[in-house]
C-alpha cells in the first residue's frame, strides 16, 4: 500500500513538474512579445532586451494610429452576436439530435459534421458571391452569419455530447410529471450543462475574435475593420517597428485573454467533463 502511495506521489510530481515546464516554455514568447512592446518607440531591431525604461506611451501610439477602439469595438459586436447566435442554435440543436427519434437523424448528424472537415478557405468565396447577391456582403450582418454558420457544426456536435450522455431518468421523471421538451430543456438540462456551455461561450468567442480569413472577405468594401484585420493593416504600414507591432498584438490580444481568466475554472470543467464523456 506505502508503495503504491509513493508511486502515486511520484507520478503526480512528475505531471506537475512537466506541466510547469511546458508553462514556462509557453511563456516564454509572450513575455518577448510584452518587454518588445515597452521598449524604446520607433524600434527596428527585433533583438529583445529590456530597455532603460517602460515606454507604455507606446500603447496610447498604436490606439491612435491604428483606430484601435473602433476595430476593437466591431470585433466585440460580432464576437458577440454571433458566439449568443451559436449557442442559441447549437442548444436545441443537440438536444433535438441526441434525444429525439427524427427521421433521417445519423444521416442529418454527418451531414452536419461534414462543416466541421471543410475547410473555410473553400467555403467563404461561395459564401461571399451569395451574400453580395442579397445585399449582404460589406456589412457586419453579413459577417456574423457565416462567422455563426462556420460554428454550428461544433456547437451542435458538443452539446449533443452532452445531452446524449445525461441521464435519462431525469429528463423521464420531467415527463411523469408533465413537462414538455422545452421545460425538459430550459428547468432540467441546461442548468446541468452550465459548464459546457460556458466552455462553447469561450471557444466560439475566442474563434471568432481572431478569425481574419472572414472579416477580410466579406467586409472588402474597407468600411468597417475588426481587431484583427486593423492588426494586418497596422502591420502593412508599420512592418519593421516591432515595438508598435508588438503593442497592437497585446491589445488585440487582450479581450480573449480577459474572457479566459474570467471564465477559465467552468472553461476547464467543460472541457475535461466533455473529454470524459466523449
Amino acid at each position: 500500500m506505502e508503495k503504491r502511495m509513493r508511486t502515486s506521489r511520484a507520478h503526480a510530481l512528475t505531471g506537475q513538474v512537466v506541466v510547469t515546464c511546458a508553462a514556462a516554455l509557453a511563456m516564454v514568447p509572450l513575455i518577448g512579445v510584452v518587454i518588445m512592446a515597452l521598449g524604446e518607440p520607433d524600434t527596428q531591431d527585433s533583438t529583445i532586451r529590456l530597455s532603460d525604461s517602460f515606454h507604455f506611451g507606446n500603447f496610447k501610439a498604436v490606439w491612435d494610429l491604428a483606430d484601435m477602439g473602433t476595430a476593437l469595438a466591431t470585433s466585440f459586436k460580432v464576437s458577440i452576436t454571433a458566439t449568443l447566435l451559436t449557442l442559441l442554435l447549437s442548444v436545441p440543436a443537440g438536444y433535438a439530435l441526441a434525444r429525439f427519434k427524427l427521421p433521417l437523424r445519423n444521416a442529418l448528424f454527418f451531414i452536419l459534421l461534414a462543416g466541421l472537415m471543410l475547410p473555410n478557405e473553400s467555403l467563404i468565396i461561395p459564401l461571399f458571391f451569395d451574400f453580395r447577391e442579397v445585399g449582404l456582403a460589406d456589412n457586419l450582418i453579413g459577417v456574423v452569419l457565416v462567422e455563426t454558420a462556420l460554428g454550428l457544426p461544433f456547437g451542435c456536435f458538443w452539446m449533443r455530447t452532452f445531452f446524449r450522455d445525461a441521464p435519462h431518468e431525469i429528463t423521464d421523471a420531467g415527463r411523469v410529471d408533465g413537462a414538455n421538451s422545452f421545460v425538459i430543456l430550459v428547468r432540467l438540462l441546461l442548468p446541468m450543462a452550465m459548464p459546457q456551455l460556458l466552455a462553447l461561450i469561450v471557444l466560439s468567442f475566442v474563434w471568432t475574435w481572431n478569425d481574419l480569413l472572414v472579416p477580410l472577405v466579406m467586409l472588402s468594401g474597407g468600411r468597417e475593420l475588426t481587431a484583427p484585420m486593423s492588426l494586418a493593416t497596422f502591420q502593412g504600414q508599420y512592418t519593421t517597428d516591432y515595438t508598435y507591432l508588438s503593442a497592437g498584438a497585446i491589445l488585440t490580444a487582450l479581450p480573449v485573454i480577459a474572457v479566459y481568466l474570467v471564465l477559465q475554472r467552468s472553461f476547464a470543467h467543460g472541457i475535461t467533463s466533455g473529454a470524459m464523456k466523449g
